[in-house]
């Protein structure tokens, strides 16, 4: 690249970072008002994660949500959580049933497991103490997976209703409280086909809506768990069935009620618009194709510092995925990652509208239109090799906005009885 090339995408990156003043909820707005502006008519906004496992992460999308709320109107957090687990956490922030540690250890991943996370929920209940109903804010997990609050609910209808069938429903579908996405083949599909024919049954038995609604997640929970990993067709694939679960069940929120506002929690790699892989469609996509310009995915990178994540094990043995949760040191990625090329444009937190882009100069066009490297850790770390782990993206067809923290510090697990 020209050395005039590269000044010229340095001064776009540095005239359009907006500074952030604070990554803490509470702190004030003013720095906030640029990204109030660019959401303007947008009624979906996904707040992403380089990491599962960075402080920092946590809390700037703390601090977001509080302003979409106090500002913008937002009224519902859709997290890349248990979709079965995350009543608990509605029925607490919206009427303080139970308290926040239990509620949010529930959701089932570690990942969420923070003093960060259970701090946002608290937040969210202290919001909702007084108000009415219709003025309260929600939250609800998408993702299928982790489904053992369904289990529970269907069991405890037929253990009160149909006895009989208990039996039967814990050899059918038992093993699905602790089995992983991709981990129990099912070509044909049997368990699925079974899981949807328990709905209409429950239906007729006289179960309730609450019921009915656990069952459904039943039958996705199925699908992910038979779902191959690898398959000639990525559209076939978990990966690709998990996404769009997810994104139905952002759908599914924003048809309840045509007027709310709904923040995404989840990883960068699921808010994507688009993906380099043919047919691996993520969630971002079947957003951006339900709601247009009225999806906004805000990506979030980090500089240097350490993450928490699972270190793989050596060797393709059993095993090697129960490796310890621990910290991850990293160091920015130097001037070829994206990462190290925000940094020397602003090397303080900032945010940036990539929906600007239409008009910047010409060299800076041709540097977004080219795969650029950036970091992106989910709940696993290779080893060894992480530091080398490295994805490309196509910013402004993937990304609507780019937020950059200097310095990644590990998330805080919850003390050990709520672990």
């Amino acid at each position: 690249m020209a050395t005039e090339s590269l000044a010229e995408i340095q001064q776009w990156l540095s005239g359009t970072a907006c500074p952030l003043t604070s990554l803490v909820a509470g702190a004030p707005v003013e720095d906030l008002a640029p990204l109030g502006k660019v959401l303007d008519g947008v009624r979906v906004v996904g707040l992403g994660e380089a990491s599962h496992g960075t402080r920092e992460f946590f809390q700037l999308k703390h601090r977001l949500f509080e302003y979409l709320v106090n500002e913008l109107g937002y009224s519902m957090l859709a997290m890349e959580a248990s979709e079965s687990a995350a009543p608990a956490v509605d029925a607490y922030v919206r009427d303080g049933v139970g308290d926040a540690a239990t509620v949010v250890a529930g959701l089932g991943f570690w990942t969420w497991r923070t003093e960060e996370v259970v701090a946002l929920v608290e937040w969210m209940r202290s919001y909702n103490a007084g108000r009415p109903a219709g003025e309260q804010i929600g939250f609800a997990g998408i993702d299928p997976q982790r489904c053992s609050a369904s289990l529970a609910a269907v069991r405890g209808f037929l253990a009160e209703s149909v006895p009989d069938r208990l039996a039967a429903f814990e050899e059918g579908f038992g093993f699905l409280e602790d089995a992983q996405p991709g981990s129990v083949p099912d070509p044909t599909r049997l368990v699925v086909r079974e899981a949807q024919q328990l709905i209409p049954f429950l239906e007729a038995k006289g179960a309730s809506e609450v019921v009915l609604e656990h069952a459904r997640i039943l039958e996705r929970a199925a699908e992910l768990v038979g779902r191959p990993k690898e398959h000639k067709d990525p559209a076939e694939t978990v990966f690709a069935a998990r996404d769009a679960y997810m994104a139905k069940a952002v759908e599914r929120l924003a048809d309840e009620n045509p007027t709310r506002r709904i923040a995404v929690w989840a990883h960068n790699g699921h808010l994507a618009a688009s993906r380099q892989t043919p047919g691996l469609r993520p969630m971002g996509q079947h957003l951006r194709e339900r709601f247009g310009s009225e999806y906004y995915a805000l990506a979030l990178l980090f500089g240097s510092g350490a993450f928490r994540a699972r270190r793989l094990r050596p060797g393709p043995w059993p095993g090697a995925m129960d490796g310890p949760v621990v910290a991850n040191s990293i160091d920015r990625g130097g001037f070829n990652a994206l990462e190290g090329q925000l940094a020397a444009a602003t090397p303080g937190d900032h945010w940036l509208n990539l929906r600007g882009a239409d008009e910047a100069p010409e060299p800076v066009k041709r540097w977004l239109a080219e795969p650029q490297m950036f970091r992106s850790f989910g709940a696993y770390v290779q080893r060894w090799t992480y530091r080398m782990q490295f994805t490309p993206t196509l910013l402004t067809r993937e990304y609507d906005g780019l937020a950059y923290v200097a310095t990644s510090t590990p998330s805080v697990p919850l003390p050990e009885k709520n672990n």
